[in-house]
């Protein structure tokens, strides 16, 4: 049976045609979801201990984390299986526990609004380029 650190790799895969990256080397299970025309990451996906996360139990937890609209953040951290983003700017991030509650209802439509959110964006009328 597939865990949900593979499912997030499928549906980055099926869904947006993007294959993880491993670019640490020191953590080879950690990887990121990079937007195939803005280069910028939509998913970040790491295993940490649940201390680190400010959880009681012991162990490890796999976290995705993902860019949302700041105007959900405030409920998403209200519900069971989100924590306020872990390394990552708190008011744009946030963190998805793989091994808690969620399920791909709740994780793929964040998947795809981080995947929308760092597309690139067109010019303004008048604007420079960066």
């Amino acid at each position: 049976m597939e865990n949900q650190r593979e499912q997030v790799i499928r549906w980055a895969m099926e869904h947006f045609g993007v294959e993880p990256e491993y670019p640490w080397p020191d953590s080879p299970e950690a990887f990121v979801l990079r937007h195939p025309n803005s280069g910028k990451w939509f998913g970040v996906v790491m295993a940490l201990s649940r201390a680190r996360l400010g959880l009681p139990e012991e162990g490890r937890a796999d976290i995705l984390n993902v860019k949302v609209d700041p105007l959900l953040l405030g409920s998403l951290l209200e519900t069971p299986g989100f924590l306020p983003a872990y390394h990552m700017n708190k008011l744009h991030w946030v963190s998805l526990l793989l091994d808690g509650p969620l399920g791909e209802e709740d994780i793929l439509p964040l998947l795809g609004m981080s995947y929308e959110t760092v597309a690139c964006k067109g010019r303004k009328k008048g604007g420079k380029k960066p």
